[in-house]
């Protein structure tokens, strides 16, 4: 049965209510459709796909056509979440028309509903242009992953008064903008409640504890994708890459024992039309055994 389409007021409306809100990663229509048939509310097409997917170090390589091509298919295969854009670097950061026209092809080329941008105060005034060009906007502020290398490394952000002063200036100065919600990844747990009871708008937490109005994952984490390291944060409920490497073992062992495929992955053909067949075969090999080729000319002689 069909869910019917989750929309920005009743995000808003679960925040109000004290309803957990839930957002997963997706990148491709597969995925994508397990997440729509496992009831969350919102599907990131984060830039993370550059390094789940593609293999990157880091989210910084990946292109905004990159980020399309995974956005439609996403889109392809989901219906009922809210789909959400993730921009990725210098996509908005050069200039707000440029921000406005990237933000812009999610809605038009990708079909998303939303689009994510990382920054707080710094990147208001953006926020501010894309929404007032009729474009939601979800904001980022914490370990914001596109300045990895500015924050010195994949570190907890907020661990300072003076740091989490700031955070919380960042979260209110993009509410004021008009986020319709801010994900708050990797700050202290309390601080991190503390912003959610500061905003009006929800938070979406991702290594920022319990107090957060909703959570979001990596799926491919979440699933136990990646044989390397997992972040503290990312609970697998799963482990499917010895599995996947189980299977695929196998399939070799069978494919180099001739045990597959067998019959039952085959197909067939009627005796009568194989039969024909063959005496159409025979028939063409004795027309052609009569014909010879001019050495002088290259043109066919019939004896």
């Amino acid at each position: 049965m069909d869910r019917r389409k989750v929309t920005l007021p009743e995000i808003q409306r679960k925040k109000e209510m004290g309803e957990p809100i839930t957002m997963l990663t997706a990148y491709d229509v597969s995925i994508a459709r397990a997440v729509e048939q496992a009831g969350i509310d919102m599907i990131l097409v984060g830039d993370s796909y550059g390094m789940v997917v593609l293999g990157y170090d880091t989210t910084v390589p990946v292109t905004m056509d990159q980020m399309i091509t995974a956005a439609q298919a996403v889109a392809r295969g989901a219906k009922s979440p809210l789909l959400i854009g993730d921009l990725p670097f210098l996509s908005y950061q050069v200039d707000v028309p440029d921000a406005v026209r990237n933000a812009g092809r999610f809605i038009k080329e990708a079909n998303m509903d939303a689009v994510k941008l990382e920054g707080g105060r710094d990147i208001a005034p953006t926020v501010r242009a894309i929404t007032n060009a009729g474009i939601a906007v979800m904001g980022h502020v914490g370990l914001t992953p596109q300045s990895v290398s500015k924050l010195g490394g994949w570190r907890t952000q907020g661990t300072t008064a003076q740091a989490a002063h700031k955070l919380l200036d960042d979260a209110l100065a993009l509410q004021d903008a008009g986020a319709f919600a801010i994900v708050l990844e990797k700050v202290p747990d309390r601080l991190a409640e503390l912003v959610t009871q500061r905003l009006q708008i929800p938070t979406i937490g991702i290594g920022a504890g319990a107090h957060c109005d909703g959570q979001v994952l990596v799926t491919n984490d979440l699933l136990g994708m990646f044989e390397r390291f997992v972040p503290k944060f990312a609970k697998q409920y799963a482990k499917l890459y010895p599995i996947i490497v189980e299977a695929l073992s196998e399939y070799k062992r069978e494919v180099d024992s001739h045990a597959f495929p067998t019959a039952e992955h085959s197909f067939g053909i009627k005796d009568e039309e194989w039969n024909a067949f063959l005496k159409s075969l025979d028939e063409h090999q004795e027309m052609h055994s009569h014909i010879a080729f001019d050495e002088t000319t290259d043109a066919p002689r019939v004896y």
